[in-house]
């Protein structure tokens, strides 16, 4: 999904968490909400959910009978220490899904977050929403992949407990997801997309 502006509609003061969930609960479209603003998201283009679904099905089929799951872009991820709600793209879980409050609805503690990059938010998902993310205890990998050409910004937590990237940008390369011991083909990553 795609971030907004923050919506004019609730730009005129700031929302407490519990307004935001009460609103967002009773939405039709989705919004991120942080430090008291609500922002708008809109939908996104064809090869981004081309790319999302191909990464979807692929860690669907990889994972399946393992321990870790898989879920879209429905799931809202709550990050507690800097009060982020948002929907990552993807999430991948490793344990039982712990939720604020066990309402069921809002998660908070993913093991992988994938984004799939547009031009209008690729500088704010590798920048302000990584710092955010970093903010997740449980959070292992974070996987950017461009819409537009064939990149892959795979980050992950190392021996030494720093953030480290990979970077993949040949289409017969394997993307490897070291926390949960699975490697995805990047043809199959853009499989029906033109990315050059």
């Amino acid at each position: 999904m795609e971030i907004k502006e923050p919506a004019l509609a609730y730009d005129k003061h700031r929302y407490t968490t519990e307004e935001y969930l009460e609103m967002e609960n009773a939405a039709t479209e989705k919004h991120e909400f942080y430090q008291g603003e609500i922002f708008a998201m809109s939908g996104a283009k064809l090869p981004r959910n081309k790319i999302a679904s191909n990464l979807f099905i692929s860690l669907g089929q990889k994972l399946k009978g393992k321990p870790c799951q898989p879920f879209g872009s429905d799931l809202r991820i709550h990050i507690e220490k800097n009060t982020l709600f948002t929907y990552p793209d993807i999430s991948i879980f490793c344990e039982d899904v712990i939720t604020l409050n066990d309402d069921e609805m809002n998660a908070l503690n993913p093991s992988v977050i994938i984004e799939v990059l547009s031009p209008s938010t690729k500088n704010y998902d590798r920048g302000e929403k990584f710092r955010l993310y970093r903010d997740i205890p449980t959070l292992k990998e974070y996987i950017l992949v461009d819409s537009e050409s064939v990149k892959v910004e795979a980050f992950y937590i190392n021996e030494h407990h720093n953030w480290e990237l990979k970077e993949y940008k040949n289409v017969d390369e394997k993307l490897n997801l070291h926390s949960i011991s699975v490697s995805l083909d990047l043809k199959e990553i853009y499989e029906g997309v033109n990315a050059v």
